[in-house]
Order: C-alpha cells, then sequence, then structure tokens
C-alpha cells in the first residue's frame, strides 16, 4: 500500500487527546486506530504484536538472515492528534501538480498563505494534502504512523537485509504523556528514532525542557456597593499575573533557541480564578531561572494579598534531550548518511518542542527524531507534501540497511 492511502485512511479516525481526562488513552479512539495497525502489523508478519490496554502498540520484525548481531533498532509514532483545534470530521484536499499559490481552504474560506508558510516553495509540481480548514490534518502524526508502517511493508517485501526492528505506537504524547506507561521490556533496542517531525531531510536530537504551571488564585466576593476594603477579585488578580511576565519571553517573540512562557488559558471569576501556562528553554539554567521568576512571582502576590491567595503548582514535563545525544553521535551520523543517500542535505535543528524521543532518551533508549514532511501543525493551516512522506519511507529504510 502507498504511503499516501495509508495517511488518507489514517486520519479517518478521531483521536484527538483530550487534556482533562486522566485516563490512558485519554480518546478511545486512539486505541481504535492502535487496534487497526495491530491487525496491519499482523498481516504484515511481525511478531510479538503487543497492544496495551493502555494503548500502547509494540511490535517486532525478526533480523534477516546473518543479520542478527546487527543493532537493534525501533521506530516510534503517536497516535492521538493535538486539542488544539477540531480534529474530527477531516476532509482532506488533495492537491496534485501544487503550483506554488496560496492555498485556498475550501470549508473554511480561508487560505494557507506562501508568505506565512515558505516550505510550500519546496512543493511546486508535488502532491499536497491538506484539511479543508475546518479541522486540523493530522499529520502530526498520522504521517510518521504511515512512513513507519509503509517502510516495515517494503523491507519485507523487498527482502532487505535487516537487524532486529521494533515498532511502538504511543497515545497522548501530544498532552506530555506519550511515555507514562511505555515498556521497555517490548522495546529492546541499541537506540530508535521518533518520526515526529517537519522537513524530511532533518534528524532532531535538540529539544526545549518543559514544564507546566498552574495558578490558582482564591479571591474574597461581597457585594460590589459595600467592597471597599473587603473584595479581593481573583480574576483581575489573574490578570496582573500575567502583566508581570517578561513580554518579550512570549512564543510569538521568540525563535531559535530562545525560550518562552505561554499562556495556554485563563479562567475564573471573583472568587476564583486559574491561570495554566507552559515553560519552555532549551538552556537549563534558562529554564530554572524561568521556574524561579513564576515562583517569585507566587511570593510577591501572597505578600501584597495574603498567604492563601496563590498556590503554584510547576510539573516538569520533559528535558532536553541534547544531554543525552552528546554521548551517542554515532546514531546522527548514520540517520545524516541515511538522509544523504534520498539526494537531500541532512539539518539538524534545534526542536521547539518535544518528542517521546526526550523522555525516551532519559529512560535510556537514545532516540531522535525524524521528519515527517508535514507543516503547520496543531491547526487548520497544517499540511502534507506526499512526494516528502515517500521519502521518508526511504530514509528508514537507508538507516536500517545501514546499520552496523
Amino acid at each position: 500500500m502507498k504511503v499516501q492511502d495509508r495517511f488518507l485512511h489514517y486520519i479517518t479516525i478521531p483521536t484527538s487527546s483530550i487534556e482533562e481526562n486522566l485516563s490512558c488513552p485519554s480518546n478511545p479512539d486512539e486505541l481504535k486506530l492502535a487496534e487497526y495497525l495491530a491487525d496491519e502489523l499482523r498481516g504484515m508478519g511481525l511478531k510479538s504484536v503487543t497492544l496495551t490496554e493502555s494503548s500502547y502498540l509494540y511490535a517486532h520484525l525478526p533480523a534477516s538472515e546473518g543479520c542478527t548481531r546487527l543493532p537493534s533498532i525501533g521506530f516510534i509514532a503517536h497516535l492521538d492528534t493535538s486539542p488544539s483545534f477540531n480534529g474530527n470530521d477531516i476532509k482532506p484536499q488533495i492537491i496534485y501538480n501544487y503550483s506554488g499559490v496560496d492555498i485556498l481552504l475550501k470549508g473554511a474560506k480561508d487560505y494557507i498563505k506562501v508568505s506565512d508558510f515558505p516550505d510550500l516553495k519546496e512543493m511546486v509540481n508535488k502532491t499536497v494534502i491538506t484539511s479543508d480548514g475546518t479541522s486540523l490534518l493530522g499529520s502530526d502524526d498520522k504521517a510518521g504512523i504511515a512512513e513507519i508502517m509503509t517502510a516495515l511493508e517494503q523491507i519485507i517485501t523487498e527482502q532487505l537485509p535487516h537487524g532486529h526492528i521494533y515498532v511502538a505506537f504511543t497515545p497522548d504524547e501530544e498532552l506530555g504523556r506519550g511515555c507514562d506507561k511505555f515498556e521497555k521490556d517490548y522495546f529492546p533496542v541499541d537506540f530508535a528514532f521518533t518520526v515526529d517531525g517537519d522537513y524530511e531531510a532533518e534528524v532532531a536530537y535538540e529539544n526545549f525542557n518543559a514544564a507546566s504551571a498552574k495558578f490558582e488564585i482564591k479571591g474574597r466576593e461581597v457585594h460590589p456597593g459595600e467592597a471597599k476594603g473587603i473584595m479581593v477579585n481573583a480574576s483581575l488578580i489573574a490578570a496582573e499575573l500575567i502583566s508581570l511576565l517578561p513580554a518579550h519571553e512570549r512564543p510569538e517573540n521568540t525563535e531559535g533557541r530562545q525560550g518562552f512562557f505561554h499562556v495556554c488559558d485563563i479562567k475564573g471569576d471573583v472568587s476564583h480564578a486559574e491561570v495554566n501556562l507552559i515553560v519552555r528553554d532549551h538552556d537549563k539554567k534558562l529554564f530554572n531561572k524561568k521556574i524561579d521568576l513564576l515562583r517569585t512571582l507566587e511570593r510577591k502576590l501572597k505578600l501584597k494579598y495574603s498567604e492563601d491567595t496563590v498556590e503554584l503548582t510547576v510539573t516538569d514535563s520533559y528535558y532536553n534531550m541534547l544531554d543525552v545525544m552528546q554521548d551517542h553521535m554515532d546514531i546522527i551520523t548514520l540517520a545524516n548518511q541515511a538522509i544523504a543517500k534520498t539526494g537531500l542535505a541532512p539539518i539538524s535543528r534545534p526542536v521547539r518542542g518535544g518528542t517521546d524521543g526526550a523522555q525516551l532518551s532519559f529512560m535510556g533508549i537514545p532516540c531522535p527524531n525524524l521528519g515527517t514532511g508535514g507543516y503547520g501543525f496543531h491547526g487548520p493551516y497544517e499540511h502534507v507534501c506526499v512526494e516528502s512522506m515517500e521519502t521518508v519511507v526511504n530514509v528508514i529504510k537507508n538507516i536500517v540497511s545501514s546499520a552496523k
């Protein structure tokens, strides 16, 4: 089956993770997709196909004859799509021989603009897939799933020599929980790759240090006509808190290795308010300084109002895999060589996000990230190039055939 056909089928199963649901998987449809993939893997002849009740799917392609001493390699993608935008009822638009102009999203009457997404310039005369603008597309990370599955099928049918290959598909990566219940016993690899990036010639091994932070703010409500000296307006304190965060360290004002504070949502009234944000930085010292600033703001507001007015909870999400990967640069060299065989020049950039591979690297499985050929993730402007997906399939095959 072609990678395009697989991708178009996988996106028909809506798997947006659900932040407020603490179950695993957070969306039962993630298990539905995993069950479909498990059947597909069994049909290909993979062994030890294991699907856990938490929707972690593992499978093993045994080494071909004479290759048992080659490194055991893993490939990983995630089942869920982002909860940031509608992920249901996806209506794909397939644009053959793309001409390089802005793309009309027919459902939303909006455009994917070349000025906003310069990667489109590299897709001229190729096939581009988008949604109709009323939903995201789902290439993050169903493109990665389709590429891994297609590569496995081609490795088998073409009888390419290979060492042991393991695959894993994880739930709720978009919530930062993708490795919470990962079982390494089903994934006994020397190293692995997530397939969860954008540019198809990229191998990434540097990502953000990440944490989430929640401010709970307790107010005091009383009739506004008698409020002097009594009322404490929790919503206004929330606004005050946000105003104290450095404006130059917002996502919209940062790039490259610059970190940020991102206010995800605010809710509340006079008696109670809540501010949820995420903190990101590639540099661990600067990351810790950002957390320290939040704690300083908590103390400042406690002193200004009262000790029980503000409570801050910080939860670490993942760390920069560079701390691990700098001791395993031979894996990066292998990936670069595999990319170069496709005729593209490999690149590595700091990822302004994270992957399951970041957590797995700290669990003892060095795991950099490969691109998928998709762009504009987490919103209506998401798009993917079919020829780029085909290139990633070849990158995976080249990694497998070149590992020594």
